[in-house]
């Protein structure tokens, strides 16, 4: 490669890799922007990458994107931004956006590649041309429903620029109806300094999470170097269950069930371990075994009863029978374990017949019984048709009980291993050869290890096309969804009726749900309960794909790529295309297996297809061809006036400022709740939210308007920001911020201008996003956003637009640690005890309080949340009068 070659990968997050010297990548290329937005609704999680990259070059480079994302998300929209205009990614049949891409790659254009990646991610990846001191913005969206684990959903987001981001943001927005049990963020990024930059915000039926770092935040994470980010951020919750009937959703004509009833006892279990010992187990793999089937042992309920088995080219059994798992069986049961050793070749059809034969010789009635086979190979010895094992494995068990099994590392024929556990209504998972390994392998007996409910049926009266809606066991901590359509428009409800034996005895569930509740979810998000059911269903049809033959198979296939067509999924029947029209240049975005460094061929002048085989539908990375390169002409920033010397994007110096139009903002709205409903028509405020620590109802006080207020102080930065308030009206008209002498940032509803005592720089709202770095001071203007970093303090105004009226409002979303600032803004959380009714005890004082409600601007979407309306002097510790001031 003759021309600088530049590869930029975001991975949920971002990498940067370069023919060049590294210290000249930082001067190459500017990441200036890189958010990641998810929004999470009973459930659904849809995520939106941006990434907005500058060359900085006097010469043309191609950057690559490359975006890893969870292995159950279906990537639905991709598209790259040149020059203002938009190129959008467009998912085709597989066959079809082959024959395009071959089209474009037959006159002489070049070929692709494909990359497997690690447990839970997989990657996509497209490339650009990007023309001398020029941009590209690249926007990815991907869905997928959580999945409840361990009596909890996470949600991953990944982080690794290897170059610090100005404006780097991350923002959650969880809406569950039922309300939010917990919130936990945990993961790397949550460590050392990096953990000030994450606020939590818990509301009802509502939580937000943000993480927005500093440049010199972003090198201090536990795995950080002077290349930013390194790392990830995990976010656990789990939602109330006071309904024992679980939790129905309707919208749009379609409706969605979550059932996952608490207070049940556990079903007694019969367990039988099918361990392989042969030979390739040598090393770590057996001791890891080892450590967790001991692990596993000490936790076996009383009322349990276990089997342990152990292979190679010959079947070993602890004891011929299942036995009950009391402290002297357990004993001498380890003993055994500890003497496992490798030896020998794999006969796992011998070994799965000889569980099953357990179960048979000794049933237990009113039990669950489960298989668990661990193997890291093929079958090497007995029978060692694949065909032939599961067809014996599938007489044997004859639908009575699920068999999982677990593949230890990559050796192992893991389609072979899913459709054997999806035949026997089981499933298969990878253990990873790790140092955690054992940990992987307890953790997934612990989602096993309660069984609550067998034979469990959900019926239905008045829809159809339902997902699944028979399972043969519920365990603790997890959770059944049924998805489906409502046949008739015109019915007001739905009835359910879930039947399912508990222990001992047969229960019944029933609920009759409105066809008419109005579900609170932003407009944008208002089809999710559809496009829920379309990806549960597509996942449904894949795993049937893997098990059917002949007509059967074709006609689930065809429905299956009839959904991924509709809504736009990229599955296993799917690709994505990229095409730049004028000039026929064509990408193809595949979704492959998992667990193979399987690169494409590279393409012939006249390249032929060759379908992928296998059964596995569910682990699979992003294959991607591209032919050619997209470029870009250069474009140049807008500039007026001539203030202020300022850096733009590319590194370069130039003048910023603007005329500023005389506009006059108008606003008309509904008047704030305040403390009690006969302060009401006396009073206007503005009402601010105050999170409570350990408490999932936050605090909210009101501010008499109009006033000057002294919003967030820090004397010892020597940093200052004050508001003024709009008369009658919500929100501030003004907003000004101070630091030490000299640096003064004033902003209006019009516009913004900065001042550091020598020089002035005008912005106007709705302009270019733009950045300005000076002094320990950082500026980033977005859409309606200024985001202003002063030391360790990050406050952004977000300025509203409500029909014709117009208003700011402050959030500081960084507060320094062991630092006390003062202002209504001061407080970053506070504790608070529920005494007794709307009794609070803050501070040591009984506290009057109001269950009450208010809008929460303190982000763009200005959601309504429902808080405990308090007296400011409550809160505050000091009257009104102390937190204003004469001066802004």
């Amino acid at each position: 490669m003759t021309r600088p070659a530049l590869r930029l990968i975001l991975l949920g997050f971002f990498l940067i890799s370069a023919s060049s010297a590294p210290v000249k990548k930082t001067q190459d290329v500017n990441i200036y922007s890189f958010y990641i937005n998810s929004t999470v609704t009973s459930r659904y999680a849809t995520t939106i990458i941006t990434s907005r990259v500058a060359n900085r070059l006097n010469e043309s480079q191609e950057i690559f994107f490359e975006v890893k994302i969870p292995k159950n998300a279906f990537i639905s929209k991709f598209r790259m931004t040149i020059d203002g205009k938009s190129y959008d990614g467009v998912v085709k049949e597989k066959a079809d956006a082959q024959q395009q891409y071959s089209q474009a790659v037959s006159q002489g254009q070049s070929a692709g590649l494909i990359k497997s990646v690690g447990r839970t991610l997989e990657e996509f990846k497209t490339s650009v041309n990007v023309a001398a001191l020029s941009k590209v913005t690249f926007e990815l969206t991907y869905e997928e429903l959580l999945t409840r684990r361990l009596g909890k959903y996470e949600l991953l987001i990944n982080a690794q620029p290897m170059q610090t981001v100005a404006d780097f943001k991350i923002d959650v927005h969880i809406h569950e109806k039922p309300g939010i049990s917990f919130l936990e963020v945990t993961g790397g990024l949550s460590t050392n300094d990096l953990a000030n930059a994450i606020k939590t915000t818990r509301a009802d039926s509502d939580a937000w999470v943000t993480f927005y770092p500093t440049r010199e935040q972003q090198t201090k994470c536990k795995d950080c170097d002077k290349n930013g980010l390194k790392g990830d951020l995990l976010i656990s919750y789990d939602v109330e269950r006071q309904n024992p009937n679980g939790e129905m959703k309707v919208s749009n004509g379609y409706f969605v069930h979550n059932f996952a009833p608490l207070d049940l006892q556990s079903i007694p279990k019969n367990v039988v371990f099918i361990i392989d010992r042969s030979g390739s187990m040598h090393g770590k793999k057996i001791k890891q075994t080892r450590l967790a089937l001991l692990k596993i042992l000490s936790d076996l309920s009383e009322d349990d009863h276990f089997g342990l088995i152990t292979f190679d080219s010959q079947v070993d059994l602890w004891k011929r029978e299942l036995l009950k798992a009391t402290k002297a069986n357990l004993d001498d049961a380890k003993s055994f374990v500890k003497k496992i050793t490798d030896r020998g070749s794999t006969d796992i059809n011998a070994a799965v017949l000889e569980g099953v034969n357990m179960f048979k010789r000794q049933p237990q009635a009113g039990s669950a019984s489960i298989l668990i086979l661990l193997t890291d190979g093929d079958p090497t010895s007995g029978e060692t048709n694949t065909e032939r094992i599961m067809s014996n494995v599938r007489k044997a068990i004859g639908s009575k009980f699920p068999l999982y099994c677990l593949g230890f590392g990559y050796d192992v024929n893991f389609d072979f291993l899913t459709k054997m556990s999806l035949e026997n209504n089981g499933v298969a998972r990878r253990i990873y050869e790790d140092s955690d390994a054992d940990l992987q392998l307890q953790g997934f007996y612990d989602e096993v290890a309660v069984p609550l409910l067998t034979d469990i049926q959900l019926n239905y009266i008045g829809v159809s096309n339902l997902t699944q809606n028979n399972f043969a066991l519920y365990f603790n901590g997890s959770e059944i969804v049924v998805s489906g359509q409502i046949t008739d428009n015109n019915v007001e409800s739905i009835s359910t009726e879930v039947i399912a034996i508990s222990k001992g005895s047969k229960v019944t569930y029933q609920n009759t749900v409105t066809t008419k509740d109005v579900i609170d979810v932003p407009s944008e998000h208002e089809d999710f309960v559809e496009r829920l059911w379309a990806y549960l269903t597509v996942k449904q049809l894949l795993d049937k794909h893997v098990l059917l033959e002949g007509p059967e198979k074709e006609a689930v296939k065809n429905e299956a790529l009839k959904l991924s067509l509709k809504y736009q999924f990229v599955t296993s029947l799917t690709s994505m295309v990229v095409t730049k029209p004028q000039e026929g240049d064509v990408e193809v975005a595949d979704k492959p297996k998992e667990g193979k460094e399987s690169h494409r061929p590279p393409v012939s002048r006249y390249p032929s297809f060759t379908p992928r085989t296998g059964y596995g539908p569910s682990d699979y990375d992003y294959d991607l061809l591209y032919a050619s390169r997209l470029r870009v002409p250069a474009s140049r920033p807008r500039v007026r006036g001539s203030r202020l010397r300022v850096p733009d994007f590319y590194g370069r110096s130039g003048y910023y400022a603007f005329d500023t139009p005389n506009r006059a903002p108008t606003h008309v709205t509904r008047t704030l709740v305040a403390p009690t409903q006969s302060a009401v028509l006396a009073v206007r405020n503005n009402r601010f939210l105050l999170p409570a620590d350990g408490q999932t109802k936050p605090l909210c006080f009101d501010v008499p308007i109009p006033h000057k207020l002294k919003l967030l102080q820090d004397s010892a930065l020597g940093f200052s920001m004050n508001g003024k308030s709009r008369g009658s009206k919500t929100g501030f008209q003004q907003i000004i911020i101070h630091y030490k002498t000299n640096h003064h940032l004033t902003i209006n509803t019009s516009s913004i201008n900065y001042n550091d005592g020598q020089n002035n720089v005008q912005y106007l709202w709705g302009q270019e996003p733009s950045q300005h770095e000076q002094e320990g001071i950082i500026l980033i203007l977005r859409d309606n956003e200024m985001d202003v970093t002063i030391g360790s303090i990050r406050v952004v105004i977000v300025l509203h637009k409500k029909r014709k009226d117009v208003f700011l409002w402050p959030a500081v979303w960084q507060q320094p640690k062991n630092v006390t600032l003062s202002g209504i803004l001061g407080k970053d959380k506070i504790s608070y005890e529920e005494i007794q009714g709307s009794t609070l005890k803050i501070m040591d004082n009984d506290v009057k309080a109001s269950w009450d409600e208010m809008t929460d601007y303190r982000f763009p979407s200005a959601p309504v949340v429902r808080c405990w309306l308090v007296p400011f002097q409550a809160v505050m510790n000091g009257e009104i009068s102390d937190f204003t001031v004469t001066q802004m």
